[in-house]
């Protein structure tokens, strides 16, 4: 492990990072919010610090390993959040403490869309906007994105996009190389946000919405420009194109490049993957809207709307809302929480354990009962027609292992601090599946959770993000070992 190459490379993508504080500066002057000054400021730092850790290290020249991918994209993403916070801290009367505005940071380029901010309405256009673009770098992750621009990495760039890409089968490759990889991905993202940029506007939103809500949809992030997010607009149109791009950036991205590259979309039902979740999302939502109209909560034309729009919104963890689901009745809030716990698609935007995994633990159980009436069968994990090496199906339990212990060492921890047992294991779970929206006193922002509380959930964020091992194996002696 070369600790002159991190350095170098760490150095290089935060000021890359600086980059993406511009466009903020261009909305401030445009609208004239008079913040421009605290983006400036923020870029000095960042630039300042980048160039700190790469001059003395620009001539280190070594091929990165796969260790070295695993403490890049852990320290990347550790510094990208500290950083990504400054401007929130150095708005003048808007200005966040220090843990707000890390844990806000964290939550946009991590996806999860929890905020501790209220009256979002009156924030500045620059701190709107630049939240929005916190949740689509984080999106795709920015990771790849630099591995996309960043051709000095080379080969080794694969160790930084296994670490990266969500979901149990990280080696497959949309093309040969690992650059073109994630130039495609990146093709993709954009070409989505764009599409989604203009069948907002085509809706009835304004430009500046339907921009800031092209960023955080088709990231699956969830922060919206209002306090009432999606539900502000009360359209059903907006609605629908919301479900929809929730939808496809729910799906795996190597599906929507086959889709481009052979022009045909068949492929989709036969993923079985894709297959799963749309079946899956269909009878959630089912059971949701007749519960609600059996109760007599929503009239039969809304109730429709909103629970379809929140079985959506929550199972893929986007976290918009239209109506306050915490409030439904029975165990529906229960239910659709549960259902973020399952997520998106590997090699998704979404967070979650990811459907593949889940798929892979019904399969595997199944497997167990069949072996106690058969003991002597040779019986095969299979996904679709192809059976799957033990070393994955491993792996599925054994990240399921960690997920689960994880879960409650960090719902014990919030507890101590002082937190009810509804809004402790609804903010834990919801930041680690990247989520955002929680139960109990969180169900309206994160504001008043303990100050020890907001730095758990910050980790949980980072440890779902990266899906956990990624974190976790920095801690284990073996790592450190020459």
């Amino acid at each position: 492990m070369s600790l002159r190459m991190i350095l170098r490379i760490l150095g290089l993508l935060l000021m890359m990072f600086s980059l993406t504080m511009v466009p903020p500066i261009a909305i401030s002057l445009l609208f004239g919010d008079g913040t421009w000054d605290a983006f400036l400021i923020a870029i000095a730092i960042t630039v300042m610090t980048g160039a700190l850790m790469f001059l003395p290290n620009r001539r280190a020249r070594r091929e990165l390993r796969t260790r070295d991918g695993f403490l890049i994209a852990a320290m990347f993403w550790t510094v990208l959040g500290l950083f990504g916070s400054l401007p929130l801290m150095l708005t003048g009367s808007t200005a966040l403490s220090f843990t707000d505005a890390v844990f806000e940071s964290f939550s946009g380029l991590t996806t999860t869309g929890a905020t501790v901010i209220t009256g979002i309405d009156f924030l500045p256009e620059a701190i709107l906007y630049y939240r929005q673009q916190l949740q689509w770098l984080g999106g795709m992750g920015i990771v790849v994105l630099a591995v996309a621009i960043l051709p000095t990495l080379g080969v080794g760039g694969m160790a930084l996009y296994r670490t990266e890409i969500p979901g149990p089968l990280k080696d497959s490759k949309l093309t040969p190389r690992i650059t073109e990889t994630a130039k495609a991905l990146w093709y993709i993202y954009a070409t989505l946000t764009v599409v989604c940029m203009l069948a907002y506007m085509a809706a009835g939103m304004d430009w500046f919405d339907a921009l800031g809500h092209s960023f955080s949809t088709v990231a699956i992030g969830g922060f919206s420009t209002h306090d009432a997010s999606i539900g502000y607009f009360d359209s059903a149109v907006i609605e629908a194109i919301c479900i929809v791009f929730m939808l496809i950036s729910a799906l795996s991205f190597s599906l929507h490049f086959l889709a481009w590259r052979e022009r045909r979309i068949g492929h989709y039902w036969e993923d079985s993957e894709a297959r799963f979740l749309l079946l899956y999302l269909t009878g959630l939502a089912s059971i949701t809207v007749v519960v609600l109209w059996l109760t007599g909560t929503e009239e039969t034309t809304v109730g429709l709307r909103h629970g379809v729009f929140e079985v959506v919104s929550v199972a893929t963890t986007a976290g918009f809302s239209v109506a306050d689901f915490s409030a439904w009745p029975g165990a529906l809030p229960l239910l659709l929480f549960i259902a973020a716990f399952v997520g998106a698609s590997s090699g998704s935007t979404g967070g979650g354990m990811k459907v593949i995994r889940i798929i892979l633990i019904i399969k595997q159980g199944m497997r167990e009962i069949m072996r106690l009436i058969h003991p002597n069968a040779v019986i095969a994990v299979k996904i679709g027609k192809v059976s799957v090496p033990d070393g994955i199906a491993q792996a599925v339990w054994g990240f399921f292992s960690a997920y689960v212990l994880l879960f409650f060492l960090m719902l014990v921890g919030v507890m101590a601090t002082g937190v009810d047992q509804v809004t402790a294991w609804s903010t834990v779970g919801s930041a680690l599946n990247n989520l955002g929206p929680a139960l109990g006193e969180a169900s309206l922002h994160y504001g008043d959770m303990p100050t020890m509380a907001k730095w758990i959930l910050v980790m949980a964020m980072l440890m779902g993000r990266l899906e956990i091992f990624t974190v976790l194996v920095l801690f284990t002696p073996a790592f450190w070992r020459k």
